[in-house]
């Protein structure tokens, strides 16, 4: 089987086109096992997002928080919020569900009941609980567009459309409660400034004042950063970086290990190998052979 490489942009803005309908709608299932390394790689979109676990349970990080979705059990993500999901047993799927913001409710709306919402720095996250009547109405609700989306069946855009209102009246009379901080939206610009520069110059010589600079941290800010977002230290993430590019390198036929390694940046075949196996449990040899 064909890993599939979960694509992101040098922001970590992702790539895949939420758009499986004529609306900028995209809901569809996904198997968190079947991406390179079984997880979803940190990255934003601009689409709200919604998440419905219908086997297994997923470790989901939205910035720096991270909490269990178990099976049954749904979570909305907010706009522009760094997230990542981790398989916790091997066979988590899930429902995902991308709206653009913009298609929620008419225009002459969106200032008074969409704006507020999706700017609000308090709640990049909001859990959608069975026990709760409003909660269950949106995870049925989230079904319900993906069997009008797998289905066709008459007038099913405008069905979608008037489902999405529904899901948003429960969501803003429910579980939000305005609030807006402006030093959370300058934290997660500088995280977001540093993830970046990594994702453009990972193939070169870094160092950690590198990183530090590209979001105006010092050195030690710099960590406390990456440690309390992304419980990581800025070098392991380069390195997590550099493996992750890795992995599509190798599986391209007549691909050498000692090649791949200096193509993402390491400056020893060895030392490549050796943070390789640690993360992949095998060799970089041995990964590229299953994989053929």
């Amino acid at each position: 089987m064909q890993i599939k490489d979960f694509k992101v942009d040098e922001r970590l803005k992702e790539l895949t086109s939420h758009r499986t309908v004529v609306m900028p709608v995209a809901c569809y299932e996904t198997k968190i096992a079947d991406n390179i390394q079984g997880k979803i790689p940190l990255h934003w979109h601009e689409e709200i997002q919604f998440i419905l676990s219908v086997k297994g349970e997923a470790i989901v990080q939205i910035n720096e928080e991270k909490l269990a979705v178990k099976e049954g059990e749904g979570i909305f993500i907010n706009s522009g919020c760094l997230h990542s999901a981790e398989d916790l047993n091997g066979d988590c799927v899930y429902i995902c569900l991308n709206v653009s913001p913009h298609f929620l409710l008419p225009q002459e709306l969106y200032s008074s009941y969409i704006y507020p919402y999706i700017s609000a720095t308090n709640l990049p996250y909001i859990i959608l609980n069975r026990s709760e009547d409003w909660g269950k109405s949106i995870l049925e609700s989230i079904i319900e567009i993906k069997k009008l989306i797998n289905d066709n069946p008459p007038f099913y855009e405008i069905n979608i459309t008037s489902l999405l209102t529904f899901i948003w009246q429960q969501l803003i009379r429910n579980g939000f409660q305005l609030e807006y901080s402006q030093t959370e939206v300058e934290k997660h610009m500088r995280m977001k400034a540093m993830l970046n520069w990594i994702h453009q110059h990972f193939a070169e010589k870094v160092t950690l004042s590198d990183i530090a600079k590209a979001g105006r941290l010092s050195n030690s800010e710099c960590c406390r950063y990456f440690k309390k977002i992304l419980r990581t230290t800025p070098i392991n993430y380069l390195i997590q970086h550099r493996l992750q590019k890795s992995l599509p390198l190798l599986q391209e036929p007549g691909s050498n290990v000692t090649e791949v390694a200096y193509k993402v940046g390491f400056n020893s075949s060895s030392y490549f190998i050796e943070k390789f196996r640690n993360a992949m449990y095998m060799t970089p040899l041995a990964f590229k052979k299953k994989q053929n």
